[in-house]
C-alpha cells in the first residue's frame, strides 16, 4: 500500500487524464444528469453498452447505494469508469456510512483494476442534496484512511464554492 496523494481541481471531470474516472451514477447505471450525464455523453455509447451488460447479468435490479462497479471509459482519456451510487441526503437518517462506502468501494475496484490515478466527483453533493462541507469531510477522510495502491486521488469539483469547501476541509 502506498500513501495516497490528494489533489483538488476545479473543472470538468470528463477532461481528466487518469486511469479511472469515478461516476456519481444512479442505480440504473443507464445515465442521468449532472456528472453521470456528462460522463455518458463524453464517453460515448461504449459506456452505456457496458452498463447494459451489467444490468443484464449481475445488477438486474440496479447497483446498490454505496457499491461500485467498473466499465470501459469509452472516448474518455481514462481506461475505466468506476460507477458508484451515492446516498440521497436525509436530515433525519445518518447515511454517512453509505457515502464513505462509495469512496472505499471505488478505491477497492481501482485496486482490482490496477489503477494508480483516479478522479472523483463530490459524490452526493449535487442533486442528492448532501451538504458540501460534510460531503467533503467524509470524502477526504475516507480516501486518506482507506488502504489502497492508488497513488493519486484527484477531486474534480465543478464550481468554485465546492472547490473552496474541499480546500478548507483538506487543510
Amino acid at each position: 500500500m502506498t500513501t495516497i496523494t490528494i489533489k483538488l481541481v476545479q473543472g470538468d471531470i470528463t477532461d481528466q487524464s487518469v486511469d479511472a474516472i469515478v461516476n456519481a451514477a444512479n442505480s440504473s447505471l443507464l445515465g442521468g444528469g449532472g456528472v453521470d450525464g456528462a460522463i455518458h455523453r463524453r464517453g460515448g455509447p461504449a459506456i452505456l453498452d457496458d452498463c447494459r451488460r451489467l444490468r443484464a447479468s449481475h445488477y438486474g435490479k440496479g447497483l446498490p447505494t454505496g457499491r461500485a462497479v467498473a466499465t470501459t471509459a469509452g472516448a474518455l482519456d481514462a481506461h475505466w469508469v468506476i460507477h458508484t451510487v451515492g446516498p440521497v441526503y436525509s436530515p433525519t437518517e445518518d447515511r454517512s456510512a453509505l457515502l464513505a462506502s462509495c469512496y472505499r468501494e471505488s478505491l477497492r475496484v481501482a485496486d482490482e483494476l490496477g489503477a494508480r490515478t483516479i478522479a472523483f466527483p463530490a459524490v452526493s453533493a449535487g442533486i442528492y442534496g448532501w451538504p458540501v462541507a460534510d460531503a467533503a469531510r467524509i470524502a477526504l477522510h475516507t480516501v486518506r484512511t482507506t488502504p489502497t495502491n492508488v497513488e493519486e486521488a484527484r477531486f474534480v469539483l465543478f464550481d468554485q464554492h465546492t472547490y473552496d469547501t474541499f480546500e478548507t476541509q483538506l487543510r
